[in-house]
């Protein structure tokens, strides 16, 4: 089973995201390697309009129910407005520059 593609389909059939993130963390935490028990999630979606950060908060956990009462032992949660994330990150986070690690091919 895998717990955060679960997570990621949950997420995205009830909420239709602009930008999603679901970040596997255990590896951070003393648990087995492997494991799928904590987890980040970044979640931009107009449906959270005009709602506070709680309400938005409930709603995840709401979808997540099953997973939260059997299987994830942590959720970091990052919930955004289009607009919130517009005003922090103007869209996606840009990739880094290219520091030139490919090796080039002779000529």
């Amino acid at each position: 089973m895998n717990i955060q593609f679960n997570i990621e389909s949950k997420l995205i059939e009830h909420f239709q995201p602009a930008h999603l993130e679901v970040v596997n963390e255990s590896n951070q935490h003393n648990v087995p390697a492997g494991s799928e028990t904590h987890f980040k999630v970044v979640l931009v979606t107009p449906k959270f309009d005009g709602t506070r950060l709680i309400s938005r908060h409930r709603a995840v956990n709401a979808v997540l129910k099953d997973e939260l009462a059997n299987q994830i032992h942590a959720l970091a949660l990052h919930t955004y407005t289009d607009s919130e994330w517009q005003g922090l990150y103007g869209g996606a986070p840009s990739s880094p520059a290219c520091r030139g690690g490919m090796n080039k091919k002779a000529s």
